[in-house]
């Protein structure tokens, strides 16, 4: 993954709506959900959160899929996974972590 592209995920999950949103659709999983259901779950008014959605999706963190009449909106976990990878690539000076972190909390 490429500095850029880590920069803006992590721009993009700076907002607490959008934080929000791709955590339920972390949670929701493969299957996803639509902006009615989003909407319902976040407490969130559709326009605002189709705004939302357009950042996530700009960035990656998030697919837009057509079913029908309706539009399903899924985490794109690889991308979730790569970013995760670039953020831990060098945790613990690129040993496997410790199972058991040390008092201050960090992994090594």
């Amino acid at each position: 993954m490429e500095e850029q592209d880590v920069v803006k995920a992590l721009a993009a999950l700076a907002q607490p709506v959008r934080l929000r949103v791709f955590r339920a659709l972390v949670v929701a999983g493969p299957q996803g959900l639509t902006p009615g259901d989003l909407s319902a779950r976040l407490d969130v008014a559709a326009t605002t959160l189709s705004f939302h959605l357009k950042e996530l999706v700009h960035a990656d963190l998030v697919s837009q899929e057509r079913d029908g009449r309706h539009l399903i909106y899924r985490a794109a976990f690889d991308h979730m996974t790569a970013l995760l990878g670039y953020l831990t690539e060098h945790c613990c000076a690129g040993e496997p972590c410790s199972p058991n972190p040390t008092p201050r909390g960090t992994c090594c």
